[in-house]
Parts: C-alpha cells; structure tokens; sequence
C-alpha cells in the first residue's frame, strides 16, 4: 500500500466513543458508538498488496472521519478540515495519506501544530502526504483546500444544469479520486465511518453518502452521519437547487426542481426493486435507499454511493425501460459496499457480482424472458471486449494486473461481463437454490469486510463445492480467473425474445418495408438488439432513411438506442442525424456513450474535423474524468 513496500491490509474496528473534542478546530465534530454488528477482526496485512495508494493504512489504523468543508461555487473550492481518529498500534511514526492537487495549509496532531512533508506527484496516484505521530496520537487534523485539478469534483455553471438557474458541484470518488478532495488513505480495502459539517450558499441543498435531509436548510449548513464503515472511494458530495420526492417509506428521489417528477414516476419501482433484492440475498443494511439524479454531465450511468446512488439522468426514458440500471447500483448495497474488493485488481468480486445480482433482481420484477435480454446485451459487450482487448490480452483476466497503471484501465466490461457469467455458470452447475444459500451465507460472513478473489475462491471451495470433482471439472475456475479470453464453457441466455428481433432483421434487410416489422410491444432492449445487429457491411444511409421515416430513431428519447442509432449514422453517411447526435453530445456526459461516438468519428479523416469541432465546443460540459479520456481520442493527449 505505500511507497515504502509495506503490505496494505485493513485492520478493521468498532468505533470507540471520543469523550473530549477539541474546542475550536474540532467543536463541530459528533461521534457515537457503532453497532456489534461492524466490529471486524483484522485482515492479515500479508494477504494482499493495494498497489494504488501511498498511504501507511497497513500499519496506522484510520477509524473515523470528520470532514468540516466550506463549498465556494464562485471559487470552485472545498476548503476546511478533515479531522481523523487514528489507531497507533503498530508504533509508526508517522500516518501516510493521499493527496491530489491539494494545499495543505496546516496539520495539527492531538491539538498541536506540527510540521509535514508533503511529497512530489507521482503520476495517477497524487502525493503522499507524512505526518508526524506519536505512539498514543489519536487525533490528526488536516486544514486544506481543493485545487483546480480536483479529479473527482465537476463544478458546473447554472447553463449546464437542467433547470439552467443555480450552479452545481457533484463528486465522483471511484476509483482514486477521493483523494483530490479529501486528504484521506483512498484505497478500497480501507473503511472508515464519517461524520461531516458542510457549508454550502443559501439556497442550495447538500446531501452526501450519509444519512441525508429531505429538506432545504435556509442557514446552508448541513450535518451528515455514515455510522457504517465504508471505503473512501464511497465518499460523496452533491450541492445544488434540489426537490425530494418520496417513494415508499425507505426509498425516494431528489433531482433538480424541473426534473422531479419525471424521475419520482420513473422510478415508482425502486422500493418493489429494494424488497426484490432483500428476498434474495437477505436484509438491506443501510437504512434509507434514496436516488440522486445529477445534470446531464455525469460520466457514468450510476455511482452506488451508499444510501444515496448518484444518477445520470440519460435513464430517464420515459416508459422506465432502463431503469435495470438502479437494480445495479441497488445491488451494490451487497456487493462492492457490504463486501468490498481488496484492491481494483480485484475489481470483479465488486462489478460482477452486482450483475449477476442486477439480473436476479430484473427476473424477480420483470420476468425471466426480460433478463435473458439483459443477459444477452451483456454476453455481446463481453464479446466486442474480448475482441477489442485481444483474445489473449492479460487484461481479460477476472484477477487484473493494474499495478503501475490507473485503475480505472480496468473499468471495462470484463470484470462486469465475464464476472457475472462465470457466476452464472457456478449457478447452472451446482444448482440455483445451492448457490443461492452460498451467497446468503458469502454475504453475512463478509459483511463491512474486505476480501481478495483467491478469498472467495476459497470460500467457494470450502462452502460449495467441498469434495464435489465433478463440479470443480465443470467450474474450470483457473481458465476463468486467470486465464484470458471467454472460455468455453460460457453460459448463455435464453434468446427466445430476440430470435424474434433477429428474424423481423432479416426480412428488413431483404427488402421489406420497416412498416411491416411485427414490432408490437418491442421492449428498449429488443430495439436495441435489433440495431446492434446491423451488419458492418452492407447496410448504407437508404436503409437508415427508411428505418427512420418509420420510427423516427434520430430523435428518439431513449438514449440507449439513440446512442447506437448515431453510431450508425457515422457507418452509414445518414447525414440527416448529424445535428441530433451534435445535441446529444452537447449535454451527455456518459462516458459509455460519447467515447464510443468520438472513437467512431475518429475513425475517418471525414468525421475527423467533426470530432474536434465538437469536442471543442462541449469539452467544459464533461466532468475532468471524461474529458482525460476524450483528450486521448480526440486531442491525442495522455494525463500527467
């Protein structure tokens, strides 16, 4: 975990109560006892090695965070303190922390002023921040502010909202990025509770992944509490002119004011999703599950924030086709924030896990044809993956190797995709009720934990197989976890729905008129499935004029299909969706979606210029991660 070689482990704890606080730095500070139920023994510090931060949380134990923050929207900085509750109990003598672009204005240990050393950027992973400790030190205080670099922070003018009247500023921690805004030991394997003071402009509404109000506060100062324990990629902070709407009695929505009740009809089946998810995999633990729809610019479909996943507004289609991406972020409450990957070259036990679970909760809601769908979308993005990476790439393994790269190289859908079917194939063979009372058990017994995949590897041979040899034959874990490519024992869904689709394809394809696909009560997906299928050769602008004379894909709500209908559209020459797919960039921030679509332009020298033009006029409106990789396809630029 830091620079000087030592192994990272998490040494897990139960919050003690602090009887004293210090009376002017830390008077805003609020701690109480935690539950029996997050006391954790502590991991063997030779397990494992998190390659992704410079911080010493192998040896110094963090336990609690509180964060006193003042938000400037004019300035667009965070400034205040982060006060951390440590535990000594290796005799450092001094506590590593992460840092990125920040300015350290002062640290005080056990109330003191004392010195600091603050070290030289290393690429990706910021600067390490050393401060002296003593054998008792309980108390370290870190008095800093943000800078113009902050890669988690995406400070937007009231223009790039949706209601377009206030400014808003939203956090995106995962992977490494809690430390540009928080001087913090930002590795997964390393859980912290937190309290917080945040001071944001009258009129605006803060809500972090806490316990939140569902209230406008007229002072601007608002107070949070996370009693569990949670890794900082997990930390979150949103500020904006935002409306609640309730669900049911644990779940509900905020958004901007002109969105919400969009959203609250959108998503009238999280609290069916929530009960779903508990009957498979037993009870939801953290409270309240509220949704968070951002601005447009969001890069990512959802951020599984704990109590609070942050939204992007693109699944808001209209007919609540694609809201199987809250059952996603839902099933992260299990896994990835409940039981938590070691390291990200452990990132699968996180993603593929929260697919398969996705799939189970969409089965219970929608039906076994509808996840088959979803099942199938998702084999076909395994496949362009494995294609895109190369068959024999290391890189397609489920146990990654991002040791001296970003971590977020590994945020591809092999560990999403490849994840989920291998645990389908552990499903179909050994059973579905067997591997069902695994996972119930692999949950409780790894709850607020962190573990490795050779952890659950063992976990699964001790609690499931046993001396089954039969099952361990079929299983072929080690092709599967350290191998590369798809082997072949791949399992696949049903495809009784989109043999339909393909079908009705073909019959287009040879010439019949669009009018006469039997096209009635086409779900999102099979739309989707039917574009995705459109060969590379061969199919030209006519037929795409004809497709949308018939369904008017350029200007179609859903942004699924429209993002493969504009990608078409570049294949194709069909000119007339042009300025439709120039809208769609101006105010999409998903990465999923514009990256595919300036790659695509990039492709030839034709849609070159295009490209630039674009990205030159809309590059402000992507957060700073989207705008890093859009530099390297668009501008040919790589980070520092």
């Amino acid at each position: 975990m830091s620079k000087k070689g030592f192994s990272t482990a998490l040494i897990l704890f139960r919050k003690a109560g602090l009887a004293v606080l210090f009376v002017l730095s830390f008077a805003n500070c609020k701690f109480k006892k935690q539950t029996p139920e997050h006391k954790l023994k502590p991991v063997d510090p030779k397990e494992w090695i998190d390659e992704h931060t410079l911080s010493n949380a192998d040896s110094v134990q963090v336990r609690n965070l509180h964060l006193d923050i003042k938000v400037d929207m004019d300035k667009k900085q965070i400034s205040g303190s982060a006060l951390w509750t440590i535990s000594n109990n290796y005799r450092q003598s001094e506590l590593i922390l992460d840092t990125y672009d920040l300015t350290i204005d002062s640290v005080q240990v056990d109330g003191k002023i004392i010195g600091y050393q603050l070290d030289a950027a290393k690429k990706y992973l910021g600067s390490a921040l050393h401060i002296p400790i003593a054998e008792n030190t309980k108390f370290v205080c870190i008095f800093y502010k943000t800078g113009p670099n902050a890669r988690a922070l995406q400070w937007l003018q009231p223009q790039q909202t949706h209601d377009k009247k206030y400014p808003f500023l939203y956090t995106q921690s995962e992977s490494i990025y809690a430390r540009s805004w928080i001087p913090c030991p930002d590795g997964p394997g390393i859980r912290f509770s937190y309290t917080a003071r945040v001071q944001v402009p009258k009129g605006l509404m803060a809500l972090m992944s806490a316990e939140n109000t569902d209230l406008l506060n007229d002072t601007g100062v608002y107070h949070f509490r996370m009693p569990q324990p949670i890794p900082a990629y997990l930390m979150a902070l949103a500020v904006g002119d935002l409306a609640f709407r309730g669900i049911d009695d644990r779940t509900g929505v905020y958004a901007e004011k002109g969105m919400i009740d969009k959203a609250r009809w959108e998503f009238e089946n999280v609290g069916r999703m929530v009960g779903s998810a508990e009957q498979l995999y037993g009870a939801y633990r953290w409270g309240r599950y509220d949704v968070l729809v951002l601005p447009p610019g969001f890069p990512i479909g959802g951020m599984e924030n704990p109590r609070l996943t942050f939204l992007t507004p693109t699944i808001i289609a209209g007919d609540r086709s694609l809201v199987s991406l809250i059952a996603h972020e839902l099933a992260h409450s299990w896994s990835g924030n409940l039981v938590t990957n070691a390291t990200w070259n452990d990132f699968w036990l996180n993603e593929g896990f929260t697919n398969y679970f996705e799939r189970r909760i969409m089965e219970l809601t929608m039906g076994e044809r509808y996840s088959d769908m979803l099942w199938e979308l998702g084999y076909q993005d395994l496949v362009n993956q494995v294609n895109d990476l190369g068959v024999k790439s290391r890189d397609t393994w489920l146990k990654l190797n991002l040791k001296g790269r970003d971590p977020d190289d590994g945020l591809n859908d092999i560990p999403y995709e490849k994840g989920c079917h291998f645990l389908k194939l552990i499903e179909q063979s050994a059973g579905r009720d067997r591997f069902d009372k695994f996972l119930v058990r692999y949950f409780d017994a790894n709850a607020f934990k962190t573990i490795t995949t050779e952890t659950f590897i063992n976990m699964l041979d001790t609690g499931l197989i046993k001396n089954d040899t039969v099952l361990r034959r079929k299983l072929n874990i080690d092709e599967w976890v350290y191998g590369p490519g798809i082997p072949a024992n791949c399992p696949r869904a049903g495809h009784e729905l989109f043999s339909r689709v393909d079908a009705e394809r073909t019959k287009f394809l040879d010439g019949m008129a669009p009018e006469a696909i039997a096209f009635v009560h086409w779900s999102a997906q099979e739309w989707l499935h039917f574009l995705r299928g459109m060969p590379k050769e061969g199919f030209n602008a006519l037929q795409m004029t004809r497709l949308d004379n018939a369904f008017k894909f350029t200007t179609t709500g859903n942004s699924e299909i429209a993002s493969m209908w504009f990608l078409l559209a570049l294949r194709t020459r069909y000119i007339p969706a042009y300025s439709s797919m120039e809208t769609f960039l101006s105010h999409v921030g998903r990465r999923k979606f514009i990256e595919a679509l300036y790659k695509e332009m990039m492709q030839t020298p034709e849609h070159n210029e295009m490209a630039r033009r674009i990205y030159s006029r809309y590059r402000q409106n992507y957060h700073p991660l989207a705008q890093e990789s859009l530099d390297r396809i668009v501008l040919k630029i790589n980070p520092q």
